[in-house]
């Protein structure tokens, strides 16, 4: 078994947000470099810029040009823009967007190589991302398209300690969501998220709840009838499969009445029903989590911040347990697939006799 520091790839993101205001004032403090070796896919003339700008004295790193080139006790710099981009605070640019694509394309590649251990992703704006390049939605669009373990499957999730909230559908527009969610999808949905849970926060055996799509989850049809239609019917199959599985149950009764601290996972069924209350609750030190791909990837819970970028007072909280919880996630999924590599076939041992031979034979991993 290697003996290297687990290697984090982290990509700058937007270089007119917060980006590189986070991370470099995480790197402030030295000693978190004993806990991991960073690679930060970026521009040195970007991180220069910010440190300048910021008065970021007590930060360093080296320049490199390949992951392999790597150090431990310091942060690596992996230059892979063109070197020439202009920063512009606050202000969605064509170039940024490029910038950030880049750093994505080279982090993600050099993690399906075996260079990085995970990916942690600062935050872009979507909007000026390359759509002849990036012709997705977000990150985790981007990322399930390239890295599903299966192709078309994964499950964006929000997490601070023991609150989890998946989303069964993520960037849409709210007209299109009840024409999008079906049985199959909230089933699919709910298997990614025991299995995740599971492998990759070491929870056994995980109860879940489910919100409903309308308000008071329809009210026996009469806001509604997705709940029936829908929503219940895969409730229903999912706890007869062996998940643990409970609603529909109201959103906005289910975020108010403490329900919350009784779960493993909470399926949300559009993107604010579950966002907005969570970073309500969790804003400065929630994360997202991609379950269902072949790598491990973490971001902070926030966006670009142009409203308060250059300004020095961006909060790093979010970022640092995005990373903290990357190193976790990847020593839970270690001990996981160890764990279950290979699970010994049932043997139905005859009591009279004492000459039965254990079947050692292995079968295949599942997710």
């Amino acid at each position: 078994m290697s003996t290297r520091k687990i290697r984090v790839a982290i990509t700058h993101g937007d270089i007119n947000g917060i980006g590189y205001e986070v991370v470099l004032k995480i790197f402030e403090d030295e000693r978190i470099l004993e806990l991991f070796t960073p690679i930060l896919y970026g521009s040195s003339h970007v991180a220069n810029f910010w440190k300048a700008h910021l008065g970021l004295e007590h930060v360093s790193w080296q320049v490199i040009r390949q992951a392999s080139e790597a150090k431990d006790g310091v942060l690596n710099i992996l230059d892979c823009t063109t070197g020439r981009e202009q920063v512009e605070i606050g202000q969605p640019t064509d170039a940024a967007g490029r910038a950030a694509f880049e750093a994505l394309e080279r982090a993600t590649a050099d993690i399906r190589m075996g260079l990085c251990d995970v990916l942690v992703t600062a935050p872009i704006n979507k909007s000026v991302m390359p759509r002849d390049l990036f012709p997705f939605n977000g990150h985790t669009d981007y990322l399930e398209a390239i890295a599903a373990r299966t192709p078309g499957e994964s499950l964006m999730v929000l997490a601070s300690g023991d609150c989890r909230v998946a989303l069964a559908t993520t960037h849409i527009p709210v007209s299109a969501i009840a024409s999008r969610l079906s049985s199959e999808l909230i089933l699919r949905k709910l298997r990614l998220l025991e299995a995740g849970l599971q492998r990759d926060f070491g929870i056994t055996k995980p109860r879940l709840a489910v919100l409903g799509l309308n308000p008071h989850a329809g009210d026996k049809g009469l806001m509604g009838n997705e709940e029936d239609t829908i929503i219940r019917p895969a409730i229903e199959e999912a706890f007869t499969s062996g998940i643990i599985t409970f609603g529909p149950f109201p959103g906005d009764g289910f975020w108010g009445s403490g329900r919350v601290d009784s779960f493993d996972g909470i399926l949300a069924m559009y993107h604010d029903q579950g966002l907005a209350p969570f970073k309500a609750l969790y804003m400065n030190e929630g994360i997202n989590v991609t379950l269902g791909l072949s790598f491990v990837r973490t971001s902070p819970d926030h966006g670009t911040g142009y409203d308060i970028a250059g300004k020095g007072i961006a909060d790093p909280t979010s970022m640092r347990e995005a990373i903290y919880s990357a190193l976790d996630i990847y020593r839970h999924r270690r001990n996981y697939d160890e764990a279950t590599r290979n699970p010994l076939r049932r043997h139905y041992h005859n009591r009279g006799r004492d000459d039965e031979k254990l079947d050692t034979t292995s079968t295949p991993d599942e997710y």
